[in-house]
């Protein structure tokens, strides 16, 4: 499985993966879903979910497009706004997908292929933008009221960024966030793993502001794991007890 998270900041936009693929409890292997390219005026970052061989083929058709010559066929490092990045991205997402299942289609139990992807970045003169691609190719972009997406197992993180996320938060705070949403994942879902990848986007900045690659052993890491268990344990003694000999007056 994976966890792959993206958030808006009013200072840009902060980005985080882990890299475990599995294929059964035996076959576990360590993999980037976290993929990024710059030019002298953008800069764009994807992550991926989901069906491995298909969002590494999008991923190397997106690398192919960009080093070919410019007429051929559309690139991301060409597109002029980052709804149309998504656009491409979406169409190469769905006809990869499309590809690879009418090779299988008519095979009895023949595998099912799907993969999403987040996509963010900014071009010069435009705001960041983040979006989340599905498999059918279309997407939706964050806003205000939708300030972050994830890929992939969603649910143990989403409670701790929507307790914790402020848009004015500085992009220490952010990657801090997304730490304690990841610890969080690790703890309840063994499908996702270490190490997690960083990468932070700074508003009209073309190149990454921070990028790094967290392994198990990171003291920091460890400290915000250890911590964040310690303090809810100690919220959780904080709260009123409950006490057998209080009774609901609303039941006999």
């Amino acid at each position: 499985m994976t966890y792959c998270v993206g958030m808006m900041l009013e200072k840009g936009i902060v980005m985080m993966s882990d890299t475990r693929t599995n294929s059964g409890v035996d076959n576990i292997s360590v993999f980037r879903k976290m993929f990024q390219w710059s030019d002298t005026d953008r800069i764009i970052a994807v992550m991926t979910a989901g069906n491995l061989a298909t969002t590494q083929a999008v991923v190397s058709k997106l690398e192919e497009r960009n080093k070919a010559p410019e007429d051929r066929e559309p690139s991301i490092l060409k597109c002029t706004t980052m709804f149309q990045v998504a656009n491409l991205v979406g169409e190469l997402l769905r006809a990869t997908i499309e590809e690879r299942q009418m090779s299988v289609d008519g095979q009895a139990g023949g595998p099912r292929f799907s993969a999403s992807l987040i996509v963010a970045g900014q071009i010069a003169g435009m705001e960041p933008r983040l979006f989340l691609i599905y498999p059918e190719g279309n997407f939706i972009e964050a806003s205000a009221d939708t300030p972050f997406f994830q890929i992939g197992e969603t649910k143990y993180g989403r409670p701790i960024i929507i307790r914790g996320y402020d848009r004015t938060m500085s992009f220490e705070d952010g990657v801090k966030l997304l730490m304690v949403s990841m610890d969080s994942t690790l703890a309840a879902n063994l499908s996702v793993g270490m190490p997690l990848d960083v990468l932070v986007l700074e508003r009209d900045r073309f190149d990454p502001l921070h990028e790094r690659r967290i392994m198990a052993s990171d003291p920091y890491f460890q400290e915000i794991s250890s911590s964040w268990s310690d303090a809810l344990r100690t919220a959780f003694h904080s709260l009123p007890d409950y006490s057998f000999n209080d009774r609901d007056e609303s039941v006999g």
